[in-house]
């Protein structure tokens, strides 16, 4: 299996065979890892920004382009949604302001329209949004250490399934003290580009056909599993070839947990081959 030049365990490896240091193994904390990681990953991309101004800049630029588009086409999407199902434009475009997870303002809208509790709603809400635990713990100690403070927990309302996909791609090729300053960049503009999308889709309810408006909803999601597969980690890929292989089969077993149990079935199962035979091989193939 080939590995990108800049692949962090090659990085380490080779840094070991030079200096004799000891390398962070899989049972110790994640600062062990992370602070090899960081040196390693700062060694190769010490010059792509020369400033934060200049770091935060270019994720506006990244962002601009495909992830700008295709959250826009969702909040299409999702605006439609709203005026079909009788919501009005404030309501339809706060839930994107403050909200900004597609799943969960689907979800939430869907709740509504049945008639459950607020408690109910909340509920539903919180278990969709249980992915962002997950892309958190895994995006955020990338970090430099000085920006894990608690300024983040207002910067995580930027993290969204483009923005992280997006980040943890670019990160490998970025000095640690510039990342944040990208991440908020890229975020905060796929962010401020959902309002004026629900609007639009809001506006143009009706006369754009069913079928298309859900259609643009799924966008977003499969420009995220493009976006994912570029990442250079063979268990990232292989999650998302079970979870593929799985969700049909849950699907007809059982519709309504069909998703979250074919994605705890895909991950796990991932997760269990990656280390226990992947990372493995990857050892010995760079020995």
């Amino acid at each position: 299996m080939s590995t990108s030049p800049t692949d962090p365990n090659d990085l380490l490896a080779k840094r070991a065979e030079h200096t004799g240091d000891r390398i962070a193994t899989e049972m110790d904390p994640l600062e062990s890892h992370q602070s090899e990681i960081d040196a390693s990953t700062d060694s190769v991309a010490t010059s792509r920004f020369t400033s934060t101004h200049d770091a935060f800049w270019s994720g506006v630029r990244d962002g601009r382009g495909a992830p700008a588009m295709v959250l826009f086409a969702g909040m299409v999407g999702f605006g439609a949604m709203g005026r079909t199902n009788g919501f009005d434009l404030w309501f339809t475009t706060a839930t994107s302001f403050l909200m900004f997870a597609l799943p969960g303002q689907i979800v939430m809208l869907e709740m509504i329209l049945v008639g459950a509790s607020s408690l109910t709603i909340a509920l539903a809400t919180t278990l969709t949004a249980t992915r962002f635990v997950t892309m958190t713990a895994t995006l955020f100690p990338m970090l430099h250490e000085r920006d894990r403070n608690k300024a983040l927990y207002a910067k995580v309302h930027l993290l969204a399934m483009t923005a992280w996909a997006v980040s943890l791609k670019e990160f490998q090729t970025i000095e640690s003290k510039h990342r944040l300053s990208y991440f908020v960049g890229l975020g905060i503009l796929c962010w401020l580009i959902s309002v004026p999308g629900t609007i639009v889709g809001f506006l143009i309810a009706g006369s754009v056909p069913m079928p298309i408006t859900l259609g643009l909803i799924f966008i977003n999601p499969l420009f995220f599993l493009l976006t994912f597969t570029e990442i250079k980690v063979s268990g990232y890929r292989l999650a998302i070839l079970l979870g593929s292989i799985a969700g049909p089969i849950c699907y007809l077993l059982d519709r309504d947990t069909s998703l979250l149990t074919a994605g705890l079935i895909g991950g796990t199962l991932a997760y269990w081959i990656d280390r226990r035979w992947i990372r493995r091989y990857d050892r010995k193939a760079s020995s």
